[in-house]
């Protein structure tokens, strides 16, 4: 069934109605502005979903009913404790939730930044996917994750939903920080060959 709705207008007694195509796999049935969810569990704040505007869209493709949601201008999740604090900031230039045919996948894309406040890391990737039911975050994309013990890049991450234990499936480049006689000097933990020259490290 084609995802088109045929509108009649009418403009004047005398003149042929004038027909009016719509195609629903471009044009939302519904948009919010200034949408904002919580997630809560027995009284306790779990996380908050925002962003400026979001657009339903629901059609009809090949005897299937597409369902999702579109965030374009945006997306921005916070993750609490159990004791209230914020952990986990996750933000994204766009987003999407589909739930087609019992669907319920988040994708996020568009300079995401993921930052971990408790232990003190972010991760940057071009595309992340949210497994809500299995709790998990994951992509097969290019990451970038900082912390104190230095940086690592690579392709394709998997990680719990609070950003916690993330961990880069075929890194390269990767690099430690270490203090040595009050001097920071950078190695290459994957292809080490000796400290790298100090003016490097300096800020």
């Amino acid at each position: 069934m084609a995802a088109e709705v045929a509108i009649m207008l009418f403009y004047s007694c005398n003149r042929e109605p004038e027909q009016v195509i719509i195609d629903f796999r471009h044009t939302p049935t519904q948009e919010i502005r200034n949408m904002e969810m919580v997630q809560s569990e027995n009284g306790y704040v779990e996380m908050r979903m925002s962003a400026p505007r979001m657009q339903h869209f629901e059609y009809d493709d090949d005897s299937v009913r597409r369902v999702y949601d579109f965030y374009p201008d945006s997306f921005y999740v916070r993750i609490y404790t159990r004791d209230g604090a914020l952990e986990t900031e996750i933000v994204s230039e766009q987003a999407r939730h589909e739930t087609t045919a019992g669907k319920n996948t988040w994708s996020a894309f568009g300079n995401v930044q993921m930052v971990n406040h408790i232990r003190r890391q972010r991760m940057e990737s071009d595309t992340i996917y949210w497994d809500q039911a299995r709790h998990k975050i994951y992509t097969d994309c290019y990451v970038r994750l900082i912390s104190d013990q230095g940086e690592m890049q690579g392709y394709g991450m998997e990680s719990d939903e609070k950003v916690r234990d993330a961990y880069i499936r075929k890194p390269f480049d990767s690099y430690s920080v270490i203090e040595q006689d009050s001097t920071k000097i950078v190695i290459d933990t994957l292809n080490f060959i000796g400290p790298l020259m100090q003016r490097f490290t300096e800020k």
